[in-house]
């Protein structure tokens, strides 16, 4: 009874587990997700806008490498863990008496010779707590001494970020492209690159990827994508039109409408810049079959509303290209 409960249970958790792979690989079927690149802020949270107020997914995908994820995985290797109070002259003391313990019992001292032991092991126990909560209470006594110091250089740098990030917000308010608004700006302490300003033209160039690159992906112009992206973004947006092929699909996006957009932050890095602007627009997005033009998700009749954050940059004040787009 018991093996065929189990098996039953077995088969039932591998038929859901079955249903629910189908069921993401539909709902992924069609472009989405959050990869490409945004140079050193790739992994890093982009400011939140009056467009998308909310925090964005981190980049899933990308070809640039996750330096902070591989310092943080090797920083609990930095140094020996300590060892705990059973491992050291403790642990030692402990196996000692109760091995002496053990052997009083059996050679004739009986229970008697157990409880001494006992009542010696609980003296040692005490005595040993008494210890580490003195070592504890110096340890963060000292701990403590340099905090004023930490405290004091924190506050010495706050101001210089807060300029940063109030002289970006007042770049950004200043555009007067329709749609178009003010971002937070500003990067994190840790980042070395150089904030920068954005002109009328670029927001232009950025509105007009925005349609370039969605009516290229719809047509399945793998030469239009190479104009308006970076290599590593044809690399994925051919991926996805590839998978369509295959399955038998074509996913055709027409009608782009810019609703809203802000600048989130905009940047360079040595002969490269970025600006990552969140965007709110409007098309018709919809999944057909190649051989008989059904429609097998969307809506033609209707169009459909998504915020995203798209990331552009230019190289030697080269045209703009999309590096990343970033669920919003």
């Amino acid at each position: 009874m018991m093996s065929r409960t189990s098996r039953f249970a077995a088969l039932f958790a591998g038929l859901f587990l079955a249903f629910s792979m189908v069921a993401i690989d539909h709902a992924e079927a069609r472009r989405g997700g959050s990869f490409g690149s945004r140079g050193t802020r790739t992994f890093q949270s982009a400011p939140p806008t009056r467009t998308a107020p909310a925090p964005t997914a981190p980049v899933e995908r990308s070809m640039t490498p996750n330096t902070g994820m591989n310092s943080a995985a090797r920083q609990p290797q930095a140094g020996p863990q300590r060892p705990g109070f059973m491992s050291g002259f403790g642990g030692t003391m402990m196996r000692g008496l109760l091995i002496g313990g053990l052997i009083g019992l059996l050679v004739g001292q009986g229970f008697g010779g157990l409880a001494g032991m006992f009542g010696f092991l609980l003296q040692a126990l005490l005595i040993g707590g008494a210890i580490m909560l003195a070592i504890r209470f110096f340890r963060s006594q000292s701990a403590r001494s340099p905090a004023p110091a930490l405290a004091g250089a924190g506050n010495a740098q706050a101001p210089r970020f807060e300029n940063r990030a109030a002289a970006q917000q007042r770049t950004a308010g200043s555009f007067t492209i329709p749609g178009f608004g003010g971002g937070s700006g500003g990067g994190s302490p840790a980042d070395v690159s150089e904030e920068i300003t954005l002109a009328q033209g670029d927001l232009d160039a950025f509105q007009q990827l925005l349609t370039e690159v969605q009516e290229a992906f719809g047509r399945e112009d793998h030469a239009a994508l190479r104009r308006a992206t970076t290599p590593e973004m044809v690399s994925y947006l051919s991926e996805e039109l590839a998978d369509n092929a295959q399955k038998g699909l074509r996913n055709e996006v027409s009608d782009i409408t810019l609703l809203q957009a802000d600048i989130a932050e905009s940047w360079r890095e040595d002969d490269r810049d970025y600006a990552t602007a969140a965007l709110r627009y409007e098309s018709r997005d919809v999944m057909r079959e190649r051989a008989s033009g059904k429609v097998v998700e969307g809506d033609e009749d209707h169009p459909t509303e998504t915020t995203e954050l798209w990331t552009f940059t230019r190289q030697n004040g080269s045209n703009w290209k999309l590096s990343a787009i970033q669920q919003a």
